[in-house]
């Protein structure tokens, strides 16, 4: 039986090792020399070892990970989270120092040539079990792909550019973090916006008339460009965002020039080639063929879109007396969003109503509850480090085993992260006693907060964004790994969205919907014509919306699988973010790419995967939970057991074969968004 309350205990009574996040700067130097020297002290002890085996080798750097992984990424997740600017800066600092003693890790050829050995020992590699040939057959290739078969001139050079990119990575974040633009605009000039959004909203005075902040923050910048009716105002802020960390194109320039050397360094033509090798896709033609054919199929529909949107704002231009030059990048979320009212009557203000935070989480927990036949308690007075965050225990159903804690941390801040994500923070693995650890996971967001008259108010694309990312912390959750490097999301980076984007479906599911979205003040379920309105308009503009993902990915491609060490990063995005996504950039200059994060935070190359992985996300819904149903029990384990379990202790293809009973194909996918197989 699963729990459908969500019970409180106090901190002191929480199951686990509780972690603690309340580190001033010089703790967090403190704590970075402690890694640093006692991370040097076993390699030094490994390296030594003239006899090498499994269990002097490989035992003592894996438990090391294991051991320091917690303190490791607490440090450097505080420049994501916390309010004090010292510490985030201390953190940063962290990173950069870690960063460079992990390079310098991976570049000891003495470590490598014992790893090595370990490698090619046929009867050692055969005692061991298969976990632990995983473990070192991983090992083995991180040190190869480092450099550790190059001469001692070029591995020195390759660390050095290893060491460069972290560092730029760190500082392109950060700056992305701290670098919100604002704009003052008059209740005029954001014209189509409701009342609950000016509701506590900070003001300021230009040119003597009082006007209101508009920063570029989610809650802010997504509702004005979807609903602000003058074109010259959602001009104007996004201008603001694509103005705002100019700092970062050469940082990513730079980047992209290292990340070419590198590979050529080890061997490889491209960056791509270089990155790809590990994943599902294999090789850059691969991904190049997915893209191509997608885009394909895609402009059929985005053909009938774009002259629909066309049509609306020449209407619109003619009421007001202007001449039509064109669809722009400004016009892209209004116009996707007014076709939806139109031809739906779906309005956002009106679908809020029925999901308060408060409701959605209890819901969406409850979802996870039951699917993975879980039990979360709520921790009382909780060890966090902000009050707006939620701590949980999770639980098994119906057993009395721990399982291990999350966190929640959804609304906007100064300084803090702000996007959606999820950080592992400790990985579950065992220990030599038989014991083991418990995993951590932290979701940070930023979802509208409350208003002096309203609680904490969600679009339903927010909703699903909850069911998106919580997929990612009950990955790391239920994985149960003997090592840590083998934990949760560490899989093939083309596969890890795919369990998070499954989750999304949830969120479509008339059945689920109706049992957390009621009415904020009356607690009247959603309507039923409400929610079939809402499914219906589901895929309304798909075409246009998939085709920006997929320029997304092209642009990934186009910096970082060519050996044109000079590529020009922002005339790359300009260019095609026009041919392919079909809307015009302006005449004004700009630098969208500033605050792309994710081509410094690990999808460099990688960015195809977010619509690489959703062809497995729709076939494992389509094949077993739609047909087998949602609150199918069995169903959820199997999906538990064989999904989210492994984690990369197998490839990704066999954890789909055994969940699906075949091979994955496309064709779920394709019927997801509107188009036909054949």
């Amino acid at each position: 039986m699963v729990s459908s309350e969500l019970k409180a205990v106090h901190s002191h009574s929480a199951k686990g090792t509780v972690l603690n996040f309340n580190l001033g700067p010089d703790e967090i130097s403190s704590i970075v020399d402690s890694l640093i020297h006692e991370g040097k002290e076993i390699q030094d002890a490994v390296a030594a070892q003239t006899n090498p085996t499994f269990d002097n080798v490989i035992v003592p750097l894996a438990t090391r990970e294991n051991e320091q992984s917690a303190q490791y990424l607490v440090v450097t997740f505080l420049q994501n989270i916390s309010t004090d600017k010292s510490v985030r800066d201390a953190s940063t600092s962290a990173e950069e120092r870690l960063n460079d003693f992990e390079v310098e890790s991976n570049m000891r050829e003495d470590v490598y040539k014992v790893v090595r050995a370990v490698f090619d020992n046929k009867s050692e590699m055969g005692r061991v079990g298969p976990d632990d040939r995983r473990l070192v057959e991983k090992m083995e290739l991180q040190y190869r792909r480092n450099g550790l078969a190059l001469n001692r001139e070029d591995r020195r050079r390759l660390g050095d550019i290893n060491k460069e990119i972290l560092d730029i990575g760190v500082h392109f974040s950060r700056n992305i973090n701290e670098g919100d633009g604002r704009i003052l605009l008059t209740r005029d000039e954001l014209e189509g916006l409701p009342d609950s959004y000016f509701e506590g909203r900070e003001t300021g005075a230009e040119d003597g008339v009082e006007k209101y902040v508009v920063t570029t923050k989610y809650p802010d910048l997504v509702p004005a460009m979807q609903l602000a009716k003058r074109e010259d105002t959602r001009r104007r802020l996004l201008h603001v965002e694509e103005t705002r960390c100019p700092e970062n194109i050469p940082l990513l320039q730079r980047a992209a020039r290292l990340r070419l050397q590198a590979a050529q360094l080890l061997g490889y033509k491209t960056h791509a080639e270089f990155v790809l090798e590990e994943n599902m896709a294999k090789t850059p033609q691969a991904v190049a063929a997915f893209e191509a054919d997608l885009r394909k199929r895609l402009n059929a529909l985005a053909d009938n879109e774009t002259a629909e949107i066309e049509s609306l704002k020449k209407a619109d231009k003619s009421a007001a007396g202007e001449t039509y030059t064109g669809l722009y990048s400004w016009d892209f979320r209004y116009y996707l969003n007014l076709v939806k009212e139109r031809k739906h009557n779906i309005k956002d203000e009106e679908v809020k109503k029925y999901l308060p935070m408060t409701e959605v989480t209890r819901g969406v927990l409850n979802i996870y509850q039951e699917m993975l036949s879980l039990r979360f308690v709520k921790v009382a007075d909780a060890p966090v480090w902000h009050p707006d965050v939620e701590m949980y225990e999770v639980w098994e159903a119906t057993e009395a085993t721990f399982v291990g804690h999350f966190y929640l941390d959804l609304y906007p801040r100064e300084g803090k992260y702000n996007h959606a994500a999820v950080w592992p923070i400790r990985p579950r693995f065992e220990r030599s006693d038989g014991s083991h650890e418990y995993p951590v996971a932290a979701m940070v967001a930023n979802f509208p907060k409350p208003t002096p008259s309203t609680p904490a108010l969600l679009k339903h694309s927010d909703a699903v964004t909850f069911l998106h990312e919580l997929g990612h912390v009950f990955h790391s959750i239920c994985s149960v790994t003997k090592w840590g490097r083998l934990h949760g999301t560490s899989t093939e980076h083309d596969f890890v969205e795919a369990p998070s984007q499954m989750l999304e479906n949830w969120g479509w599911e008339p059945s689920v919907l109706r049992r957390f979205a009621v009415h904020y003040q009356t607690g009247e379920p959603i309507p039923e014509d409400l929610v079939k309105r809402l499914v219906a308009a589901k895929n309304e503009g798909a075409g246009l919306s998939n085709l920006r993902q997929v320029f997304f990915g092209l642009f990934d491609m186009a910096i970082h699988n060519t050996t044109d060490s000079n590529v020009d990063v922002n005339a790359v995005y300009s260019r095609l973010r026009e041919e392919v996504g079909r809307f015009k950039n302006g005449d004004a200059d700009s630098w969208g790419a500033a605050t792309f994060g994710h081509m410094m935070g690990g999808y460099d190359a990688r960015y195809y995967g977010y619509l690489w992985s959703l062809v497995y996300s729709a076939d494992m819904y389509a094949t077993r939970f739609q047909k087998e149903g949602v609150r199918n029990a069995q169903t959820g384990l199997d999906y538990r057991h064989e999904i989210l379990q492994p984690g990369s202790s197998r490839d990704a293809s066999v954890s789909l074969e055994r969940f699906l009973g075949r091979k994955p194909n496309n064709e779920a996918f394709l019927r997801s968004i509107g188009l036909r197989s054949d």
